[in-house]
């Protein structure tokens, strides 16, 4: 039986994956700083992910949707300061790079389509 796509399971392990990147950075003022500013991004993203899906309009999906995205943004500007300055695993850095772009990917265009459904709405 073929496993049904959940994004917010793939959210779930994106900041599981995050936790795991995190602890293994050194314990210094540099990996405390930028690991607990992904440690809020990444979390965050999901459990704001999470209050999408209790949303009683689409303007407030469209909303928390947005929200979702900040914090991925978030996430990857942090992850590409990391990167830049070969900081921590980079295997893992850039395997967590590609998932944050595929999540902005994916979350931007549910809130192009849920736009153009309001849209059609509103006529």
């Amino acid at each position: 039986m073929e496993k049904k796509f959940d994004l917010e399971d793939r959210l779930v392990d994106y900041a599981a994956q995050m936790i795991k990147f995190v602890k293994d950075l050194p314990n210094d003022n540099i990996g405390n700083y930028y690991g607990n500013q992904i440690l809020r991004s990444s979390g965050s993203s999901v459990l704001n992910f999470g209050e999408t899906q209790g949303t009683n309009s689409l303007k407030d999906y469209i909303s928390r949707a947005t929200i979702v995205i900040k914090e991925l943004k978030e996430s990857r500007v942090n992850l590409r300061i990391l990167n830049k300055a070969q900081y921590g695993n980079s295997s893992m850095l850039n395997q967590l790079l590609d998932e944050t772009e595929q999540l902005i990917k994916i979350i931007a265009t549910i809130i192009i389509n849920k736009k153009k459904k309001q849209e059609l709405a509103k006529k």
